[in-house]
């Protein structure tokens, strides 16, 4: 039996979901191959959207016309904007959500797409032909059928020849209860792909009733609530969250019984994640450490669950039980299901173009923690990009597909970072990553993209003129504060001291000429304050950006005079996409750039003006 498609999806995680989705919005006829359509959208770790350099992901998503932000708010139980008290560039919306509601909301969604056939199977092998360039054709199911494509997006998670691991114990398996995809791994290293081995894990899930939650630090929810689509979900504040922390027994146990440990006796071989360390990991790295913190976080509003984020272990279960009862409030926890740690394969992803796509096969685009990353909100992002190239591979046979530059957003800090770099361990995005991070906020992600999600075809012409009207609120508003005087200063000037805000100031000016919405009116804020930041930030964006847009497509590296023997080999193996790609490859020296320089001036590909810079 055989089935033809415009793309096949494979996977039905945040990657695997933005990936369809976009991709059959764009007019393509689409499978996601899935083992268990049920298991779309499934929260395996904690079920939460955001944090600090992912918020800034998920706004990105959202503006570009992705649906992680609608999943997320229409699921959201409780809601807080971290580093608050910090500048703009930090600021980060994290949301907790109901972890069935999410899932449900994420098949309905994927069930009620136009021209989006779920098939249920495992996805065994990649079929492709000889080329030059050799392209995917399709994908085999572990039962023989065969699934013809144009294009394919591998959204694997940790199920490529995944195992778990409760201490000693292993199982088979891409994570608790679900069977591994136990052939794939094969057939990319038939096509010519780089795999490695990378771990990840888990915390307990701790029964709610055996908790004393009054010995616990309440964190109530954010009021009002914020979004991240500008229309909180209804039950946004049903839940608190609460703090718990280490104590020097929990330590003292951990040192004691580190040989039980699956990392730390060396059964683990992949890398694991250094921003998302185990508690093993923590009591070992930062053995001057007391405590640690931990947030106790629900699974749901009615759930019988509670989360401790930070506890996650490798730990064998009756060592659990003992580590999880020295915690504060929960002497009397009742453990219903066991944290563990998850080793699987992931492709190396050096070997991917700035479009998502495989260097090693054509139409073979892949997305999420397959490619290294750590998080949902990496997957989504990723997932997104591959599902908009994977049609536009299909349609026009490799013309013409996108991305986004690193001087754009945190979606284009991502992927550069990833096809640069690759992943020596498990890829966390940070805001610490994003050298342009006061320009690429959350709070301005629409402004920046909703154009971009436009012209990809994912952004209505409506929700265009939208966001322009916003704009223009917002810089109306701007220029009138800082034009017009209140008691003899600037009113941008009287905004910018301590203790005065936007509501104060205009309570003495009088209301804007139109009404702003809240967001709006933070939005003034943000860019009157820091004014000048904001524009030193912009300077050297545009210093910078001039070598983004000189683009290295097709250059011969071999045949550009006077470069180094290094910088040519670091090249040819990275293959570029722009000039300021190539400025940041190891071994790339400044003459290089320079001779690169040149060289694309006698093409007539540069102008005088960028050369002299």
């Amino acid at each position: 039996m055989r089935r033809c498609y415009d793309v096949v999806v494979v996977g039905g995680g945040h990657a695997g979901i933005e990936a369809a989705i976009a991709a059959a919005r764009l007019g393509a006829e689409v499978a996601l191959a899935v083992p268990n359509p049920d298991t779309i959208g499934v929260m395996p770790c904690n079920p939460a959207i955001g944090g600090p350099g992912k918020s800034q992901l998920v706004f990105e998503v959202h503006a570009l016309g992705g649906v992680m932000a609608k999943l997320a708010d229409a699921t959201a139980i409780h809601g807080r904007t971290l580093n608050a008290s910090k500048g703009p560039a930090v600021r980060s919306l994290r949301v907790q959500n109901e972890r069935d509601g999410y899932a449900g909301a994420a098949q309905e969604l994927v069930r009620g797409t136009a021209r989006l056939s779920l098939v249920r199977g495992e996805v065994a092998e990649l079929e492709a032909e000889d080329g030059p360039p050799r392209r995917v054709t399709g994908v085999v199911l572990s039962d023989g059928r065969r699934l013809a494509a144009r294009s394919v997006v591998l959204c694997a998670g940790t199920f490529l020849r995944g195992v778990v691991w409760y201490g000693q114990r292993r199982r088979d398996a891409g994570r608790q209860g679900e069977a591994p995809a136990r052939h794939l791994s094969r057939s990319l290293l038939a096509t010519g792909h780089r795999l490695t081995r990378f771990k990840t894990g888990t915390p307990p899930r701790v029964r709610s009733d055996s908790v004393d939650f009054a010995a616990l630090q309440l964190v109530p929810p954010d009021l009002p609530a914020a979004s991240f689509t500008g229309t909180p979900g209804p039950r946004v504040t049903e839940t608190p969250t609460w703090l718990t922390r280490t104590t020097p027994a929990t330590h003292d146990l951990i040192r004691e019984n580190l040989g039980e440990s699956a990392m730390y006796s060396g059964v683990i071989d992949g890398e694991g994640p250094r921003y998302c360390p185990s508690i093993e990991d923590k009591v070992v790295r930062f053995a001057d450490k007391d405590h640690h913190l931990l947030f106790v976080e629900p699974d749901g509003v009615d759930t019988s669950e509670v989360y401790l984020q930070g506890f996650s272990s490798s730990m064998p279960p009756a060592l659990q039980e003992r580590m999880v009862r020295t915690l504060p409030g929960f002497e009397g926890a009742t453990i219903q299901r066991y944290a563990y740690a998850v080793e699987y394969d992931a492709l190396d992803p050096a070997g991917l173009d700035v479009t998502l796509m495989s260097r090693a096969l054509a139409g073979l685009f892949s997305a999420g923690q397959v490619n290294g990353t750590s998080g949902y909100e990496e997957a989504a992002a990723q997932g997104l990009l591959a599902g908009v190239n994977a049609v536009r591979w299909a349609e026009l046979s490799g013309a013409d597909r996108v991305s986004l530059r690193r001087d754009e957003g945190y979606l284009g800090v991502l992927v550069d970072d990833l096809v640069r770099w690759g992943a020596g361990e498990p890829y966390r995005m940070l805001t610490s990553r994003n050298e342009y991070r006061l320009l690429h906020r959350q709070d301005n992600a629409e402004a920046r993209l909703s154009e971009v999600g436009h012209a990809w075809g994912l952004v209505s012409d409506a929700r265009l003129r939208a966001v322009k009207e916003s704009e223009r609120r917002i810089e109306s508003e701007v220029a009138r504060l800082k034009t017009t005087r209140l008691n003899g200063d600037l009113a941008a000037t009287v905004l910018c001291r301590p203790g005065e805000g936007y509501d104060g100031v205009v309570a003495q000016l009088g209301p804007a000429a139109e009404p702003l919405s809240e967001a709006e009116q933070r939005r003034v804020e943000t860019e009157i304050r820091y004014a000048g930041y904001i524009e030193r930030s912009q300077r050297q964006l545009a210093a910078r950006s001039q070598f983004e847009r000189v683009e290295l497509a097709g250059v011969a590296f071999e045949r550009v005079a006077s470069l180094s023997a290094e910088g040519r080999e670091a090249l040819e193996r990275a293959r570029p996409a722009t000039l300021g790609a190539a400025q940041r490859l190891r071994g790339v020296r400044d003459s290089d750039l320079a001779a690169l320089l040149v060289h694309m001036k006698t093409r007539g590909a540069v102008s005088r003006e960028t050369t002299a810079a």
